[in-house]
């Protein structure tokens, strides 16, 4: 309630609006707190509309196309007494609220339908205790159609027919007695042939699946009016919380894709079931609050199981010890939620692609319910529930079933493997023929003819396959992986050779460089008429022959040995590292020639350096006796720096 009160909790709509008149359940105490009702009522007009109708359950809002604005109402029938006279204004504007609808921005009406879930003279039969139905002369554009769906006590009678059917002509009965197919004697095809006809009788006699069908139909028939005509329809019957909710919650199931998965289904549930007051503890026989008195705190009580069913004829004629219920008749249970769900499966069968749960998911959900281990169903209303703490004090069944399906994911058997949410994305609107219900194998049989009910067993090996399929999706997914980290380590590899290769080319560039520059001293050197000798270990010597008589050895030494050696000077950077050794000035001076070149030379240092052949003597000619060289190849030959640069 303090969503609506602090407004977090908000509905944006030209039509509609939530109410909180009934926050503390006093207009009706089997309604929820926040009620989705025509913008254009007021509170005091739905406080007077209560008045008229059975234990205060007014029209309201239970779903609205999104589209065209039609609405699915749910009441409780309308008292209009005996001589179907009484009416009620409030009531009338509150109906003809619910067919309005906006064309161009202005408000106009569409058709209107009431349906009444009962048949005709129920309805008529109810006016002597001051209910009965609408006059379609009271509301306007609207028409009453009534669906002949029986009351609770003709589901209870007909459910005890089934479970006799079962129990008697199953393989095992629940409650260890012989069946007639059991029996000894000459059997074909699992039973004499007397029993197999009285089986057939007996299963049509039941009426169960005709009930099915009964609602099966009127939900499909609201579906239609809403989904084709886009007209909107108020749903009642006696007292809105059991033919009601059954045809309200399939129509929902049938317009909505949402309510298909499991969260829809659980909000489904939540809000027609739980919420609008099923009173699931006088129908299952669930523990219900007990009075309090003074400031005694409100308790929690279980109805008596025994006594709930009685037995057919044929079973106590056959030995059963079970007395008849005198109360019967009165008796207050009714398998009405049970029967909905049967329904549930119906539609799934019909339309197995369209509903993101599965059989079994249904027949486990059914079995919590009626296990009582969870708060959810506990009590008759949300009222009694909040009263006695069930939320906090109680485990929550979806939880429990979420969990369940955490530990297997969209392999456990609670998922429909078929499903397809494009496949059925609108609503679903069987036609009649297809209405044509069949027994439920995964719930109803599963005691009686345990082997046949297995139903679901080409649904398990599709599971199966569907597992190994999702493994092998795995190992797809890891070997995908592993050739992207493969591709990876290649593409690092790749790039790695790229950049050596780099490195490798580099290194020929510098070799090819260098090999020309060794190419070009020899030939400077040769050129000079020194013969060069290259010895295997990269040095190489030089030879000057400067006369017969008197021969001056210069030693050249080149390395190519890289600074790692440690014994190459010069610049670090270089390849190539030349040394060139003359002999000392002494020997030089001591020569004629060197004492002339060293007397006539004006460039000569005066350390007694030699500057040829920037010296006079090679620049003037042959000027000194004993000097031979060859003037040709010193013009073509330039000892220059520039000389060793590459080509």
């Amino acid at each position: 309630m303090s969503m609506i009160e602090d407004h977090t909790f908000t509905f944006s709509n030209d039509l509609w609006r939530i109410s909180d008149v009934n926050s503390d359940y006093t207009m009706c105490q089997s309604y929820p707190f926040a009620l989705i009702i025509p913008k254009g009522i007021s509170d005091e007009e739905v406080l007077q509309a209560s008045n008229f109708r059975a234990r205060g359950r007014i029209p309201v809002v239970s779903w609205c196309h999104p589209g065209t604005g039609a609405a699915l109402a749910r009441s409780s029938q309308p008292l209009v007494g005996l001589m179907m006279n009484m009416r009620s204004n409030a009531d009338e504007k509150l109906v003809a609220a619910l067919c309005t609808q906006l064309v161009g921005g202005k408000q106009s009406r569409r058709k209107l339908y009431i349906a009444d879930a009962r048949p005709r003279k129920n309805a008529l039969a109810n006016g002597a205790m001051g209910g009965g139905s609408e006059s379609s002369s009271n509301y306007f554009q609207s028409e009453i159609v009534f669906f002949g769906i029986d009351n609770i006590h003709a589901m209870r009678e007909s459910f005890t027919r089934l479970r006799d059917y079962l129990d008697t002509h199953g393989a095992a009965s629940s409650d260890g007695m012989s069946s007639f197919l059991r029996h000894g004697g000459w059997t074909w095809g699992g039973g004499n042939l007397s029993s197999m006809s009285a089986s057939v009788s007996t299963l049509g006699d039941s009426g169960w699946l005709i009930h099915v069908q009964s609602v099966l139909a009127g939900s499909a028939w609201i579906a239609a009016r809403i989904a084709i005509e886009s007209a909107s329809v108020l749903v009642h019957c006696s007292d809105g919380w059991d033919r009601t909710s059954q045809l309200v919650s399939l129509a929902n199931l049938l317009l909505d894709p949402y309510y298909r998965t499991f969260a829809g289904f659980q909000a489904l549930v939540e809000k027609d079931w739980l919420a609008f007051g099923h009173p699931f503890s006088d129908r299952v026989g669930m523990p219900t609050i007990s009075g309090a008195a003074g400031n005694m705190p409100f308790e929690l009580t279980r109805h008596a199981s025994t006594g709930s069913l009685s037995s057919s004829p044929m079973r106590q004629s056959q030995g059963s010890t079970q007395a008849p219920n005198p109360s019967h008749a009165q008796s207050n249970y009714s398998p009405i939620f049970l029967q909905w769900v049967d329904c549930v499966s119906q539609l799934l069968r019909m339309y197995p692609f369209a509903f993101e749960f599965s059989s079994a998911f249904l027949v486990d959900f059914l079995d919590c319910v009626l296990s009582c281990r969870f708060g959810n169903f506990l009590c008759n209303s949300e009222k009694e529930r909040g009263l006695c703490c069930v939320s906090e004090s109680c485990g929550c069944l979806w939880m429990y079933l979420g969990d369940m399906c955490s530990l297997q994911g969209r392999s456990h058997a609670h998922y429909n493997l078929f499903y397809d949410p494009l496949k059925h994305n609108g609503p679903l609107l069987p036609p009649a023929a297809a209405l044509a219900p069949t027994l439920w194998p995964q719930f109803h049989l599963r005691w009686a003819c345990p082997s046949e009910s297995q139903a679901g067993e080409l649904e398990a090996q599709c599971r199966n396959m569907a597992f190994k399929f999702s493994e092998l999706q795995k190992g797809k997914e890891v070997a995908e992986k592993k050739v992207k980290e493969i591709s990876v380590a290649l593409e690092l590899i790749t790039t790695e050779l790229r950049n050596q290769k780099q490195v490798s080319s580099s290194a020929m560039k510098l070799a090819k460089r260098a090999s020309k520059e060794n190419a070009a001293i020899k030939r400077a050197i040769q050129s000079l008429g020194c013969k060069v000798h290259f010895s295997s270990s990269g040095d190489c010597s030089v030879n000057v022959e400067s006369n017969p008589a008197d021969t001056s050895q210069i030693a050249m030494q080149s390395s190519s040995r890289r600074e790692s050696d440690g014994a190459v000077e010069g610049d670090e950077k270089s390849d190539l590292s030349v040394s060139i050794t003359f002999v000392e000035d002494d020997d030089v001076s001591s020569s004629p020639l060197g004492r002339v070149c060293e007397t006539l030379c004006p460039l000569r240092t005066q350390y007694g350096g030699c500057r040829w052949p920037d010296a006079g003597c090679a620049q003037l000619g042959s000027q000194f006796v004993g000097l031979k060289a060859n003037f040709d190849a010193f013009d073509q030959l330039s000892i220059y720096d520039s000389y060793f640069q590459s080509e």
